[in-house]
């Protein structure tokens, strides 16, 4: 399966991957991710990637693209669930194109919606384990220690692109540049959305019930790793 999961920043995204990724043969595709791991590489692209990162700027197509291409080419089954990829109409449309070179296309498309409220204070409030890269916050997931990591003990800290100014401008690029993208996909016949202000269970149910229902009208069902698991 060959999925987008659309969302503002702080949608949970992230999380709903990850649990996609638990039931279904898909990889996780997470464009800020694979963006960070450059980054600690230091490569050419990703140095040139780095000044947007930081300012909550979206990154230029040309240099999103080719990191995002290279890292699906790497999927070794062609499935995958794309994660702050494409953010653009325009990336959008090169990602089709990337796709059809490859004699397949988007197959299915979430979209995850919430208010910038809600945004602002599940981003605002996160924290993260600079060592191991577990996720905090400051009211709803509280560490067992104050500040320090439950798994390895590290200090916490706010990611850059985490601060009120950063998520601020990270909101204002969503509306301006990749919203369009509901419209776009929903003309191809393959969104659907969701209510992401709800409880994670909740969200998931949500996710899985479309999903599900995908894998039903396929011939590899093998794929589905719940039905390997003889569970739901």
């Amino acid at each position: 399966m060959r999925m987008v999961l659309l969302g503002a920043p702080g949608s949970g995204k992230g999380t709903q991957c990850g649990k996609i990724t638990g039931r279904y043969a898909v990889k996780h595709l997470s464009s800020g991710d694979i963006l960070r791991r450059q980054r600690k590489l230091k490569t050419q692209l990703a140095q040139k990637a780095a000044s947007y990162m930081d300012s909550g700027e979206l990154v230029p197509d040309d240099i999103i693209v080719r990191i995002m291409a290279a890292a699906i080419r790497e999927t070794s089954d062609g499935g995958f669930v794309l994660d702050g990829f494409p953010r653009t109409i325009d990336q959008a449309a090169e990602l089709d194109r990337i796709l059809e070179d490859a004699d397949g296309g988007i197959e299915i498309v979430l979209n995850l919606k919430v208010d910038d409220d809600t945004v602002m204070r599940r981003l605002t409030g996160r924290r993260v384990c600079p060592e191991c890269g577990a996720v905090y916050h400051v009211r709803t997931l509280q560490p067992k220690t104050a500040g320090r990591c439950d798994r390895d003990g590290a200090e916490l800290v706010q990611r850059t692109d985490d601060k009120p100014e950063v998520v601020a401008n990270r909101l204002q690029a969503y509306h301006r540049q990749t919203k369009p993208l509901v419209q776009y996909y929903r003309q191809k016949g393959i969104l659907h959305e969701m209510d992401a202000g709800r409880e994670i269970e909740e969200v998931t149910k949500a996710v899985f019930a479309v999903l599900d229902g995908f894998y039903a009208g396929r011939d590899d069902k093998a794929v589905c790793r719940c039905e390997q698991r003889g569970s739901q």
